[in-house]
C-alpha cells in the first residue's frame, strides 16, 4: 500500500506548475495539483498574454494615422471598449481550457482551492488533507502596493486588464516594465496618462540608452512622466480622485493603477509552520536543484523571486521533472537570458547593459546605432530606434545587444542564440544583413563609440 496519496502535489497551477505536473505525471508520477483561482497562472490570465493583446488593440490609432502617410483615408473610425474586453476574455477562457485539457491528459489530478501546508508531506485544501511524498510550490508573485491613505482607491494590474470602462485620465504609479507597459496602452487608447515613480529613469536595470530612448518616446506620445516623487495619498471625489505626491502637486484621474512591482504569493501557505527558509520579501530559499532547506520541498518560478519570467519558470519545471521524475538531473542556466518590455516602442535586451559590462571587464566596445524606422519616413511618427552592441574587447566576444524599436523582440530572439553561442564582433560583422530592415543593423555596426 502506498505511503503516500500522491508522489507530488503541486501548489499553483501557472506556467511553471502545469509544466512541471504535466512532465511528472508522463513519468509514470502520481500527480495532483491544486489551484485557488483559474489554470493558467498570471501570465496566461493576469499577465503577458492579456496585456500584450491589448498592446496590439492600442497601437491600431497610431497604424491608422501611419497610413494616411501611404495615401488611406478613414472615417468615421471608433473603438469599442467593452467589445474589446469581450473578446479578450473569450481568448483567455480558450487559454485556460488548453491548460486544463493538458493536466487531464497527463494524468494530472486537478484540485480547486487554496492549498496551505500542514506538515512537510501534508497539504490542506478546505476541510480535506492529502499527502505527497514531495510537494512543489508554484505558486507565482502578486502585485504589491504600499500602505498610504487612500491606497483602497486604487487598482493593481490585474484589475487594470479588466476595467469595464476606457479611463479618460489614469495615473500609474512605478517604473517597472508594468508600469511602461500600462502607459503605453491606456495613451494608445486615446486616455490621458501621468506615470509617477521615484526614480529618475524608468526599467531599472536595462541599459541606460535604453531607458533614456523609451522616456523620450513615451513624452512623444503624450504620456506625462513625473520623476523623483511618489504619491502621499489619494482621495476620492465626484469627479474621481485627487493624487497628492510628495513634491507637492496634485493629478486628478479617473483611475489609479499601482504597478510597483509584484512580490512572491507566499502569504498564508503555512511555509513558516513547516520551517521552510523565507527571504525578508516572502521568496523560497532554493538551490540550484530548485529544492528548499526541507528535503522534500521544491519550489519554482516567480514565488523564488530569482529571474521572474514564464519562460524561466517553464524551464526551471522542465529542469525539476527531469532531476526528480527520470533520473536525468539537470541544473537551469540562467546565463544570457533575453527580456523583452512591451512598451511603446517595445525593447528587449540580452546578456549585459554597458553599465554592468563595465563593472565585470577592464575593457569594452560600445557599437550604438539610432535611426527613424523605414516604415516612419513617409509618415508624420517620428519616433525612432535604436541598436546596441556590447563587445568585450580582448576576445571580441559580444556579450550584450540591446534595441529599442520595431519589432524588438523578435530580432533580440534570434540575436539571443548567437549571444548564447558565444559569438563574436567578427561573426556578426561576417553575417550578412537582410536588406531593408532594422534587423541589418545588429550586423553593420563597424565603429566603436568614442569611450
Amino acid at each position: 500500500m502506498a505511503k503516500f496519496d500522491y508522489d507530488l502535489i503541486t501548489i499553483g497551477a501557472g506556467s511553471g506548475g502545469v509544466r512541471a505536473s504535466r512532465l511528472a505525471g508522463a513519468y509514470g508520477a502520481r500527480v495532483a495539483i491544486i489551484e485557488e483561482l483559474r489554470e493558467g497562472g498570471t501570465c496566461v490570465l493576469r499577465g503577458c498574454v492579456p496585456k500584450k493583446l491589448l498592446v496590439y488593440g492600442s497601437h491600431v490609432a497610431e497604424e491608422l494615422s501611419d497610413a494616411e502617410g501611404y495615401g488611406w483615408k478613414f472615417n468615421g473610425v471608433n473603438h469599442n471598449w467593452a467589445g474589446m474586453i469581450e473578446a479578450k476574455n473569450r481568448e483567455l477562457d480558450r487559454l485556460h481550457q488548453i491548460y486544463v485539457n493538458l493536466l487531464d491528459n497527463a494524468g494530472v489530478e486537478r484540485i480547486s482551492g487554496r492549498g496551505i501546508l500542514t506538515d512537510k508531506h501534508t497539504v490542506k485544501i478546505g476541510r480535506k488533507e492529502i499527502t505527497a511524498e514531495k510537494i512543489l510550490i508554484a505558486v507565482g508573485g502578486w502585485p504589491y502596493k504600499p500602505d498610504i491613505p487612500g491606497i483602497e482607491h486604487s487598482i493593481s494590474s490585474n484589475e487594470a486588464l479588466e476595467l469595464n470602462e476606457k479611463p479618460k485620465r489614469i495615473v500609474i504609479v512605478g517604473s517597472g516594465y508594468i508600469a511602461v507597459e500600462f502607459a503605453g496602452i491606456f495613451a494608445g487608447f486615446g486616455s490621458e496618462v501621468d506615470i509617477v515613480f521615484r526614480a529618475d529613469k524608468v526599467l531599472r536595470g536595462f541599459d541606460i540608452d535604453l531607458r533614456n530612448a523609451l522616456m523620450e518616446e513615451m513624452t512623444k506620445k503624450g504620456v506625462r512622466i513625473q520623476t523623483q516623487c511618489l504619491p502621499e495619498r489619494i482621495e476620492k471625489n465626484k469627479a474621481g480622485y485627487k493624487v497628492y505626491l510628495s513634491n507637492g502637486k496634485y493629478i486628478e484621474a479617473d483611475q489609479v493603477l499601482y504597478a510597483t512591482g509584484r512580490v512572491p504569493n507566499t502569504k498564508g501557505l503555512g511555509l513558516e509552520s513547516v520551517g521552510i527558509n523565507l527571504r525578508e520579501n516572502g521568496a523560497i530559499v532554493v538551490n540550484e536543484w530548485n529544492q528548499s532547506n526541507i528535503s522534500n520541498i521544491y519550489a519554482l518560478g516567480d514565488v523564488t523571486d530569482r529571474i521572474n519570467l514564464t519562460p524561466v519558470a517553464i524551464a526551471e519545471a522542465q529542469a525539476f521533472a527531469e532531476t526528480v521524475f527520470n533520473n536525468a538531473p539537470k541544473n537551469m542556466d540562467y546565463q544570457d537570458i533575453p527580456c523583452a518590455v512591451f512598451s511603446q516602442p517595445p525593447i528587449s535586451s540580452v546578456g549585459l547593459s554597458e553599465e554592468a559590462a563595465r563593472e565585470k571587464f577592464d575593457e569594452i566596445d560600445v557599437y550604438v546605432s539610432g535611426f527613424r524606422p523605414m516604415k516612419y519616413t513617409m509618415t508624420e511618427n517620428m519616433e525612432r530606434g535604436l541598436q546596441k552592441l556590447i563587445v568585450e574587447r580582448s576576445s571580441q566576444r559580444v556579450i550584450g545587444a540591446h534595441m529599442i524599436g520595431v519589432d524588438a523582440p523578435e530580432i533580440i530572439q534570434g540575436i539571443a542564440i548567437a549571444i548564447k553561442a558565444k559569438a563574436t564582433k567578427l561573426d556578426f560583422d561576417a553575417t550578412v544583413g537582410i536588406h531593408p530592415t532594422a534587423a541589418e543593423e545588429f550586423v553593420t555596426m563597424r565603429q566603436a563609440r568614442s569611450d
